[in-house]
């Protein structure tokens, strides 16, 4: 892809107005981002794949335009999620976090995803969370129960912006991470910063007991760190924006310090009936299972032709149809490689950008992808011009990660004879030889897509 230079700005929805507005940017030419991460003691799941690829093309677009982008994501290594595993299985908890963030990146490198600038661990920061919870406790806006140190949110005057409720509105809770002291708490809202720990639980020392870090004091002090007060966005899905980032939020603005200028959330992957959810479709039961399964770019496809603040609904036929739709983009690409090279048709480009500028409106742009591909396509077929119009497929794919490949290798008999096993074994449902004929296909090299309609490959 050329390099570009800006031309437009773009405007993303911001949580904290519930508006769409300009991404102001603290640094011309530069853009911040911090993106909170993953607890690192489970696969990766289907709504994880949506962050990772949804906020991988938002990094691509912003390079694309001509700007450096550092993304921070953090790395939750000490967490309660963790620590009950451990317990449970008998294991050392870092064998699990090493393990589980090994799927991660294996994950994120399977959807296609660039990795962070940076990629800070919880466990790397607990001095400076002791020092950040000790200027609240300073300041008295932090006190000390039998369980551990919490933060008096009632003294953070805007509390609840993120959450859009009032303060007496909200109960006290963080997803499916325990609540500790409730009944000596200020507030039914405040929220733990340092937990005391119970017998043969991991722990660190601080003024007030050995412990560990509450979940929202982890991120506050990793993004100011390495961000800078005042940086541009904060991402994360939908669900993290109460308790999680209004906690983070609130300890900052409680120590004076300007946080995030901009918030962008991106929705849930739902099942058939709109319920959130973590496993899907067949046997797809995590990300892993996806990427094995499919052409990692078909969750992309589905994703991009999906706006990020609208739920995604995934069941077996919208990847299916995310399969076909790829098969007909790599066509063309096989069709117009004998095309001669040319700039990109600069309308087309123009309106992909203004697209993205639009609160990264990807359905948009990929509306815009497969129209040129059509028009290119007929001027092929006239033996017209249609380098520009290919160039401009080309360009705003690379944009987006979404590489197309114009492949021509034949499969040969033996190959086909394999994939045919393959769909015999899935019919006779024995699962085993189907998965080890798939290993073997993937390992020379192919891709393997198993649909209704049965089994193709073709070189990866």
């Amino acid at each position: 892809m050329r390099s570009r230079t800006l031309v437009a700005v773009l405007h993303l929805y911001d949580t904290a107005t519930r508006s769409v507005k300009e991404l102001a940017l603290r640094e011309p030419g530069k853009v911040s981002i911090y993106l909170c991460g993953p607890t690192v003691y489970a696969p990766a799941h289907l709504g994880h794949g949506r962050q990772m690829v949804t906020y991988d093309i938002l990094r691509r677009f912003l390079e694309w335009s001509g700007l450096d982008v550092r993304l921070v994501s953090n790395i939750t290594d000490i967490d309660d999620n963790i620590f009950n595993r451990a317990q449970r299985e008998d294991r050392p908890w870092q064998e699990i976090t090493t393990k589980c963030e090994e799927m991660w990146w294996t994950a994120t490198d399977g959807v296609g995803s660039k990795r962070p600038t940076d990629v800070p661990h919880a466990s790397e920061y607990i001095d400076e969370m002791v020092e950040m919870i000790g200027e609240l406790v300073d300041r008295d806006i932090a006190y000390t129960t039998d369980d551990g140190v919490y933060m008096e949110v009632e003294q953070v005057d805007d509390y609840g912006l993120l959450a859009f409720q009032t303060l007496d509105d909200m109960r006290a809770g963080g997803g499916d991470r325990e609540v500790f002291g409730a009944d000596q708490k200020r507030h039914p809202a405040d929220f733990v910063l340092w937990k005391f720990s119970k017998p043969g639980e991991p722990a660190w020392p601080s003024p007030w007991g050995e412990g560990r870090p509450g979940w929202h004091s982890e991120c506050v002090v990793m993004s100011l760190d390495l961000l800078g007060e005042g940086f541009d966005l904060h991402c994360g899905g939908q669900d993290l924006r109460f308790p999680h980032h209004e906690n983070e939020r609130a300890q900052a603005v409680a120590l004076g310090k300007t946080f995030a200028n901009h918030w962008m959330h991106h929705a849930f992957v739902v099942d058939g009936e709109g319920e959130k959810m973590s496993k899907s479709i067949g046997n797809v039961a995590n990300l892993l299972d996806l990427i094995e399964h499919y052409d990692q770019r078909a969750y992309r496809l589905v994703l991009l032709q999906s706006h990020y603040r609208s739920p995604v609904r995934l069941g077996q036929a919208i990847i299916d149809q995310a399969v076909a739709s790829l098969a007909g983009l790599d066509a063309f690409a096989s069709r117009a490689a004998n095309v001669a090279p040319a700039d990109p048709a600069p309308a087309i480009v123009e309106a992909f950008r203004a697209a993205m500028n639009d609160d990264l409106d990807t359905p948009k742009a990929m509306s815009i992808v497969f129209e040129t591909v059509r028009a290119a396509n007929t001027a092929i077929d006239a033996g017209e011009d249609a380098a520009p119009l290919v160039a401009a497929v080309m360009e705003i794919c690379g944009a987006l990660g979404l590489e197309l490949s114009g492949g021509t290798d034949d499969v040969d008999d033996a190959v086909a004879a394999k994939a045919q096993a393959l769909d015999q074994a899935r019919a006779d449902k024995d699962f085993a030889t189907a998965d080890a004929i798939r290993a073997e296909l993937q390992a020379d090299g192919w891709l393997v897509e198993t649909t209704k309609d049965g089994t193709t490959v073709r070189r990866a």
